[in-house]
């Protein structure tokens, strides 16, 4: 079976696995409380699920899920990681497994540190100094690999030496997460304030998630703009 898949940055992605339930599943979590339940979706059930969104009746959504399969940099999995509500994350393991030698994330140029929100970039640093800029980013990036293959060539265990590869590395994850979940997700890391790479990645989740739960994300995603 070929399961859809969405390529993000270099060499990044974001793959659908598997998903439960759909817009009627919510619909049918919330009627149950009724003694109903449906056999399809109709035109009235999206009012419903609307008035569910908008005014916090938030259960219904979470009687639904999705396991999306993703490749990213660690940074970028630095952020995603903190959306532990309604989500369930299960990571490849330096442990168990050796890296490999350019698995990591090279930008396609570098930003300025903004002005005024201390966290984040805004344009980008002069012309003149890009190329210089990659190459000090690649020369830190394949140093620190080399020194990680030293080291195991040494005899050095595989969770010691893994310890010196950059935040820049390509990891992997199963993640789980519900309808809910996905939509507060997409709202905070879709945003223009987010990181520019994990935005990549948020506009990719939810082209995977919309066509799945189309009338659901759509209204969660409109509530949380309130």
């Amino acid at each position: 079976m070929t399961h859809p898949e969405i390529k993000v940055l270099d060499r990044g992605f974001v793959r659908l696995v598997d998903h439960m339930g759909s817009d009627l599943s919510v619909v049918n979590a919330a009627r149950v409380s009724f003694g109903k339940t449906k056999d399809a979706f109709e035109e009235g059930d999206a009012k419903l699920v609307a008035y569910l969104a908008e005014h916090e009746h938030t259960s219904p959504f979470r009687h639904t899920a999705l396991t999306l399969h993703v490749k990213a940099p660690i940074f970028v999995f630095r952020q995603w990681m903190k959306h532990r509500i309604g989500s369930e994350f299960n990571e490849i393991s330096g442990r168990y497994v050796e890296f490999p030698e350019d698995e990591f994330f090279v930008p396609g140029g570098f930003r300025r540190q903004a002005k005024v929100n201390k966290q984040g970039s805004e344009g980008s640093i002069e012309a003149s100094d890009q190329a210089r800029a990659l190459e000090s980013y690649l020369e830190s990036c394949r140093s620190s690999v080399a020194h990680y293959k030293e080291l195991l060539s040494l005899g050095v265990c595989r969770e010691q030496a893994r310890c010196v590869l950059p935040l820049a590395l390509y990891s992997e994850v199963y993640w789980t997460v519900s309808l809910q979940a996905v939509a507060h997700f997409i709202r905070l890391r879709a945003d223009s304030h987010a990181q520019w790479e994990i935005q990549q990645y948020a506009a990719a989740v939810r082209a995977l998630v919309e066509p799945i739960y189309p009338v659901g994300l759509k209204v969660l995603l409109a509530a949380g703009k309130g």
